[in-house]
C-alpha cells in the first residue's frame, strides 16, 4: 500500500493570503489619493469682453478675484483749445476757449455723474431719499397748514380772549402733523 505523506494544507495560510493582498490593494488606493490630492482644482471662469480674474494658488490653498464686469466704468477724456483773435480793424473780438473734460461711461452707455459714495459716506441712493424726504415734508406741511386752516381755525377763532392763539396753534399742529404724514408717504413711493 502507498502513503501520501504530503501533509494537509491549512486554511491558515489562504485566510493570510487574502488579508495579505487585501491590505496591500488598499494601501495602493490610499496612495493614489494622496498623491491626487495635492494637485491644485482646476475652475473653469466664464469668459466674455468684460471679465477677468486673477488666481493665487499655493500648496497651503488658493484664493480667486474674478469681476464679471471689468472695467466696470469706462473713461473718455475730451480737450479742445481754441484762440482769441480781432476781425478787422473795428470788429468785434472772438474769444476762443479751452476745454478740458473727463467722463465716465457705464457699460450701457450712461453717463456716470458721481461717484458710489459722497464725503460724508452717503450713496447717492441716500441723497436721493434725503431729497425725497425734503420734499415730502414740505408738501405735507402745507396740506396740513391748508387743512387745518379750513377746518380747525374757524371753530377755534370763537373761543373769547384766547381765540387768536388757540388758531395760531391749530395752524402750527396742522402743519407738524401734515409734515410727518409727508414724510411717511413719500418714503414709501420712494422706497427709502
Amino acid at each position: 500500500m502507498a502513503t501520501n505523506n504530503t501533509p494537509p494544507k491549512s486554511p491558515f495560510k489562504w485566510v493570510v493570503l487574502t488579508v495579505g493582498t487585501l491590505v496591500g490593494v488598499a494601501h495602493i488606493g490610499v496612495l493614489g489619493h494622496v498623491l491626487n490630492a495635492t494637485k491644485i482644482p482646476v475652475i473653469n471662469f466664464p469668459q466674455g469682453d468684460y471679465s477677468s480674474y486673477k488666481v493665487e494658488a499655493t500648496r497651503d490653498g488658493y484664493r480667486i478675484e474674478y469681476r464679471a464686469n471689468d472695467p466696470r466704468v469706462l473713461q473718455s477724456e475730451k480737450s479742445l483749445q481754441l484762440d482769441s483773435a480781432k476781425k478787422g480793424l473795428f470788429g468785434p473780438k472772438v474769444e476762443h476757449r479751452k476745454e478740458y473734460r473727463i467722463d465716465q461711461y457705464t457699460m450701457d452707455g450712461a453717463r456716470n455723474l458721481g461717484g458710489g459714495v459722497d464725503a460724508e459716506g452717503k450713496s447717492a441712493k441716500d441723497i436721493e431719499c434725503i431729497v425725497a424726504d425734503a420734499g415730502a415734508r414740505s408738501q405735507g406741511a402745507m396740506a396740513g397748514t391748508a387743512i387745518s386752516a379750513g377746518l380747525i381755525v374757524p371753530a377755534v377763532t370763537s373761543i373769547p380772549y384766547v381765540g387768536w392763539l388757540a388758531s395760531g396753534w391749530a395752524l402750527l399742529l396742522g402743519q407738524k402733523i401734515g409734515s410727518n404724514i409727508g414724510s411717511e408717504v413719500g418714503s414709501a413711493f420712494n422706497d427709502c
